[in-house]
């Protein structure tokens, strides 16, 4: 019953009597609907519909919410949100005295640090927020990010390049991390249309190598003479990669096998997605 502490990850707070308002206007989630408790996936996209920032949402008291976000991302996030700020009488700052774990397969956790579930997956278990230097944990954030791995949940700047992908690609809408039937927030035009559209080509899907060796990130996945996409992180034979589906299938239908920085790997979309997949992906690699 795993716990793990994510120092890859820090915290910058929202607050004050209009912070619902202010980050439902710009945000891709539902903050208005968030319950006590969750935390939801989103993000604040550019005005092309690209993500710029992904993170998890959840309440942290009265009129006020934590974004759990990259930790190499603080900087960036607080002065892009400042500058959306305009009049609204909120406070936007980083929390470097709050740090963040992760939780699944039920782990218990101490009644001082509360836990939130994962709004991404039930399999992902919950995230916990929690004074710096007071928390143990028993796992590592290399089990956090390999149990990650084999759900197939991407996360950015490890599986797709911040100001480089649509929330399609990321997966975004299959978590959760946009909602369809809210009002306007930055980029949403171009993210509408593409739901409506159908007109996301490439995904991340998830990566099986035939001999457990997995390729580096940033690798080139092919077919033939057929670029398909890039990889993602890896962890324990599996990985996630961004991949032209429609590439994807124009390979598999000539037999050949798909290659990730030279390594055979069978492709396979992750169990809790629903966009349309080539039947034969997840055939045996020749």
């Amino acid at each position: 019953m795993p716990i793990a502490l994510l120092p890859d990850r820090a915290v910058v707070t929202v607050t004050g009597e209009p912070a619902t308002s202010f980050l439902q206007g710009i945000l891709t989630c539902n903050v208005e609907s968030l319950p006590e408790g969750e935390a939801r996936l989103g993000a604040l996209l550019t005005p092309q519909g690209k993500i710029q920032f992904d993170f998890l949402v959840s309440r942290a008291g009265p009129d006020a919410f934590r974004l759990d976000v990259a930790a190499g991302q603080v900087p960036d996030l607080v002065k892009r949100l400042t500058l959306y700020k305009l009049r609204a009488k909120v406070t936007i700052a980083a929390d470097p005295a709050q740090g963040v774990a992760a939780s699944w397969n039920d782990a218990e956790t101490s009644a001082d640090v509360p836990r939130f579930a994962d709004g991404r997956l039930p399999q992902l278990g919950g995230r916990l927020y929690f004074s710096q230097g007071a928390f143990s944990a028993d796992a590592t954030e290399d089990d956090y990010h390999t149990h990650r791995i084999a759900l197939g949940v991407p996360e950015g700047g490890r599986d797709f390049a911040f100001a480089d992908a649509f929330p399609h690609e990321a997966l975004m809408d299959q978590l959760g991390g946009v909602d369809f039937r809210k009002g306007c927030y930055v980029g949403q035009e171009v993210v509408s249309r593409m739901q409506h559209r159908g007109t996301a080509r490439t995904r991340i899907v998830s990566l099986v190598y035939r001999d457990g060796e997995a390729a580096p990130p940033g690798s080139e996945v092919t077919a033939g003479q057929k670029n398909l996409g890039t990889t993602g992180s890896s962890a324990g034979g599996r990985g996630l990669a961004a991949i032209r589906l429609d590439r994807l299938g124009d390979a598999l239908a000539t037999g050949e096998p798909v290659r990730a920085g030279g390594l055979i790997a069978g492709v396979e979309k992750p169990s809790f997605a629903t966009f349309a997949f080539p039947a034969d992906a997840a055939a045996p690699a020749g």
